[in-house]
């Protein structure tokens, strides 16, 4: 059935009914033109809501329509409720504050988007000889209250279960007490059919144990950080009250709800005095205790769940290795995914924040495509992106959606201006989407983001062009910089930003080459090479050192390849190893570069030191927060300190992928399986084995099939290689001191002796 036109209205209930009112319209089936064959009903909010018919849910999504950037696109779901259709029906939705009139950020405002909740619907019902009946929201809805009297995504929900039930959304509920509803002003041109998947209950997680704390505290530990919220079904006396608190960590034995802010993170249950089911599906929590108060009798480990709450991806890459403190940190950037992959990619999933702050995924993207299919999930993002950037004449903001235009600027800050690896967001996420997925329609669509970005950066420059001035994160958090000082870092701004524009003006002039816009093509090589030369005529001295001198300088420069010569490149790599190597290679880099350290290290022919840096458990690293029983990664390198207190600045999460980017040198160093063309048409497999590290396997789903690595050293020091490789797809294997070899489809074993390479196939 082709959708009608919308003759729906965004409708709202005359009464506020404590932030989630319920809305309902009963009506009958249209006569005279045989049985209902199919009925699609389309809908959306400002708010979050959960649409009904005849009582029963229309679909498994949650928190729905999730948060785009609404002043240009709020989007819609489609559901097919054919089976739910009755001869007399009742279309219901129940509305939450959400993201659209909730709280936002940490100046705890709040209605950024508008002061009403709104409902729009449209049931459209064909018949068997074509007719089609639409039922759509107007304002003969009624409006009334629900048993939720509280409700907000940092803060928590509030159930009164002596007010539940699912009559309401059934025909024939008498409503004598409900009131009306009105139209709200509403552009149905703003309306977007998603293109990323809806968010959903995705896992269950059962409690490792109850505690008791120091002052007498019940506190369930689930063993996992993890995002959603709890639920379970518990019976006491009617007006008595569950409390349930949330919080990643324990301090001194207690809830460490500092690093939440003002986020309260409090869910709270009114008993009816019968059997109640309690699911707060209007708020989330990062968590992985949860302390209970009010709970009827013995609290024990079955009597509830948490429930994992993400969007809707699926699972496509894989790493395991012989140290299990480098799996546990693959599972923790796997689990940090996961919590911040909620409906848009964010920071963090637990205080006052939860943003989608553009830099840290345009570190960690190629990561993400990686372990899961987010080719669409990102796409959504970015439209808003690209959205958010045209409004604000082609700057890119600090995040997606842009809710900070609408805070009072901080005064310590100049303007917003465009910003070195957070704004480049526009031009690293989609051509991180095309190295793994090869569709060249994801360059198409954000091409004109990608350029702008790029034109106005160029614009930026200094007189000597180097991007040297405003306001840059530089290398945001790094180790050596007071907690509370955050942007202090060693190296110089000016350094981090240029190398970044030096990388981004590349990737743009090739994706104007890829889509066939010559000129641009050649304005943007030459703004590379311009950089360029300006990079290495400023930054570099004599000797061949970079301006500031540190491990994040040399990083970048030749991660970007923005040096010019092979005695700097070299010069740059001995540097960086030297500099790691000084500091008992524990980590000495930000958010800037992180990400690329272990590959410069490793492409400079310094692996045993990327290794090394890697395997370190002393803090700062990656894996000393596995050493402090860390199940997520952590927004700072020590969030926890060695004695178990939270770190004392006003900032830290536990919950944050930025710094598990590193994962992607892990797949395709570690375990070696490398795209030679985008979506993996033609792979590489190149494993570089290190010290410390006896064997590896890896598997990627690729648009073209399972690519799979599994390496081990023999004792006798070999290096023994299966691969496989899916039909359709070339590939070539790329040993240590070996002679590179291509292969086909089909499954084959390399080991190395020496120089010389033996090959079986099968």
């Amino acid at each position: 059935m082709t959708a009608l036109p919308w003759s729906a209205a965004m409708i709202a209930a005359n009464e506020d009914f404590d932030g989630a009112p319920l809305l309902r319209k009963e009506f009958s089936l249209t006569g005279g033109h045989g049985a209902p064959v199919r009925a699609t009903l389309r809908a959306t909010s400002f708010g979050v809501f959960e649409a009904f018919l005849n009582g029963q849910r229309v679909g498994d999504d949650v928190l729905s329509p999730g948060w785009s950037s609404y002043e240009w696109r709020l989007r819609y779901l489609t559901y097919d409720v054919t089976g739910l259709l009755q001869p007399v029906n009742t279309l219901g939705a129940a509305l939450g504050n959400g993201w659209y009139r909730g709280n936002l950020s940490w100046n705890g405002n709040s209605a950024f988007y508008g002061k009403e909740l709104g409902f729009f619907g449209q049931l459209d019902i064909e018949f068997a000889d074509g007719f089609v009946q639409a039922v759509g929201t107007d304002s003969s809805w009624e409006s009334g209250p629900s048993a939720t009297t509280a409700n907000d995504i940092y803060n928590g929900q509030t159930i009164d279960a002596r007010r539940a039930g699912t009559q309401w959304a059934r025909p024939g509920y008498a409503a004598g007490s409900w009131a009306g509803v009105h139209a709200l002003e509403f552009d149905a041109s703003r309306l977007a059919e998603p293109i990323g998947p809806p968010v959903v209950r995705n896992d269950v997680v059962k409690p490792v144990s109850i505690l008791t704390s120091p002052s007498g505290k019940t506190i369930v530990d689930f063993g996992q950080n993890l995002v959603g919220w709890l639920r379970f079904t518990v019976q006491g006396q009617p007006g008595d009250v569950i409390t349930l608190r949330h919080a990643e960590v324990l301090e001194d034995g207690e809830l460490g709800v500092r690093p939440l802010r003002t986020a309260q993170a409090t869910d709270t249950l009114v008993l009816s005095g019968g059997q109640d089911f309690f699911e707060p599906t209007f708020t989330f929590h990062g968590f992985r205790y949860a302390e209970v108060t009010g709970w009827p009798g013995n609290l024990t480990a079955d009597a509830l769940e948490a429930v994992v709450v993400h969007s809707a991806l699926e699972r496509t890459g894989h790493f395991e290795c012989s140290s299990e403190p480098v799996n546990q940190l693959h599972r923790n950037i796997v689990w940090g995914l996961k919590g911040n992959f909620l409906d848009l990619p964010t920071d963090c999933p637990q205080r006052n924040e939860r943003l989608g702050w553009t830099g840290d995924i345009s570190v960690f993207a190629p990561t993400a495509a990686y372990l899961y299919d987010v080719k669409d999930f990102l796409q959504d993002w970015l439209q808003d992106l690209a959205a958010e950037q045209k409004a604000a004449n082609g700057l890119v903001p600090f995040t997606v959606p842009d809710i900070l235009k609408y805070e009072e600027h901080p005064k310590e800050f100049p303007a917003p201006e465009s910003t070195a690896l957070w704004s480049e967001a526009a031009v690293w996420v989609p051509w991180a989407l095309w190295e793994a997925y090869g569709e060249k329609d994801v360059l198409a669509r954000q091409y004109a983001s990608m350029a702008q970005h790029t034109r106005r950066v160029e614009g930026l420059l200094s007189e000597t062009g180097l991007w040297d001035q405003g306001f840059q994160f530089g290398d945001w958090l790094d180790p050596d910089a007071d907690p509370d000082q955050p942007w202090n870092s060693k190296a110089d701004n000016g350094v981090v930003a240029t190398a970044c524009l030096y990388r981004t003006a590349r990737i743009t002039a090739q994706t104007a080459s890829l889509l066939g816009h010559d000129g641009d093509a050649r304005h943007f090589e030459d703004l590379a090479e311009r950089v360029r030369a300006a990079f290495n005529g400023h930054y570099i001295g004599p000797a061949g050192t970079i301006l500031s001198d540190c491990t994040t300088v040399y990083a970048l420069a030749l991660a970007f390849e923005v040096l010019d010569s092979e005695e700097k490149r070299a010069f740059a790599g001995n540097r960086l190893a030297e500099l790691v190597a000084k500091n008992g290679y524990r980590v000495s880099t930000g958010f800037a570069g992180t990400p690329f350290i272990t590959w410069a290290l490793s492409e400079s022919g310094h692996i045993e030191d990327a290794y090394r840096l890697l395997l370190e458990e002393q803090c700062p690293s990656w894996l000393y927060p596995v050493t402090m029983g860390a199940t997520t990664v952590w927004e700072r390198w020590d969030s926890m300190l060695p004695d178990g207190t939270i770190n004392p600045g006003e900032m830290t999460s536990f919950n944050h992928y930025a710094l598990g980017a590193v994962a992607d040198w892990l797949h395709k160093v570690v375990g070696g399986i490398r795209p030679l063309e985008p979506g993996y048409a033609k792979v590489v497999f190149a494993p570089r084995p290190g010290p410390g590290i006896d064997w590896a396997k890896t598997s990627l789903a690729t648009p073209r099939g399972t690519v799979a690595s599994e390496w081990h050293l023999a004792p006798e020091g070999e290096l023994i290689l299966n691969v496989t490789v899916p039909d359709g797809v070339t590939a070539d294997v790329d040993l240590p001191s070996t002679p590179r070899r291509t292969v086909g489809a089909g499954t084959h074993t390399f080991t190395t002796t020496g120089l010389a390479l033996a090959g079986d196939s099968k």
